[in-house]
């Protein structure tokens, strides 16, 4: 079989995961999106709400800002041949008392490194929020720590804040972020992936 097929059924595999069903709030709903010539794999928390009811990876408002740092379209985002899309737990966690739960642990040991074998031409793995960034990159950092020290990850790795509309004081507080470090993305991405 070939390495497109194995990846299929690996996606097939996981889509039927029941793994812990018992703990989320709703009837799992994996989501996620691979291709095995993808040259960019995002990692991110777990899917939200609106993102479970459309099982469309960043169907929402960070999916929007997260776009638009990347300089890129939906058409382009979600095409699989160039990007991969895989969150830390793959299905929607439920809500905390802040916001969405933490993603559900299991996933990423169960999952991540089965999908990783079926990409062989990653050129960057995006780290989307503090989940990602503390189960790949073997520091004790914060995260706006880590965010700041970016260069340092590469180019392997590029830890980013979560797009999430909450973290608007975060971005406001540390405008570097978009100044600096959103530009220089831009063009990683545009010499990983070609003109947009």
């Amino acid at each position: 079989m070939s390495q497109g097929g194995d990846l299929l059924a690996l996606v097939q595999e996981i889509q039927e995961c029941r793994h812990c069903a018992k703990q989320l709030p709703q009837e799992p709903r994996p989501v996620l999106r691979v291709g095995a010539g993808a040259k960019l794999l995002i990692i991110g928390q777990a899917p939200g709400a609106k993102v479970h009811a459309s099982g469309i990876p960043w169907d929402d408002a960070s999916g929007d800002r997260l776009r638009e740092w990347l300089g890129m379209d939906k058409t382009r985002f979600y095409d699989t041949r160039q990007v991969a899309i895989m969150p830390m737990g793959f299905c929607y966690p439920g809500k905390g008392s802040s916001g969405d739960l933490p993603p559900r642990p299991e996933c990423a040991p169960l999952w991540h490194q089965k999908v990783l074998q079926h990409l062989p031409n990653l050129e960057l793995i995006l780290l989307v929020g503090s989940y990602a960034q503390q189960y790949y990159l073997s520091d004790k950092l914060t995260l706006t720590e880590r965010v700041r020290r970016w260069r340092e990850y590469g180019p392997r790795y590029l830890p980013l804040v979560h797009p999430s509309p909450r973290n608007r004081l975060w971005l406001a507080r540390n405008p570097w972020f978009e100044a600096e470090l959103v530009p220089e993305l831009r063009e990683r991405l545009r010499q990983i992936l070609g003109a947009g």
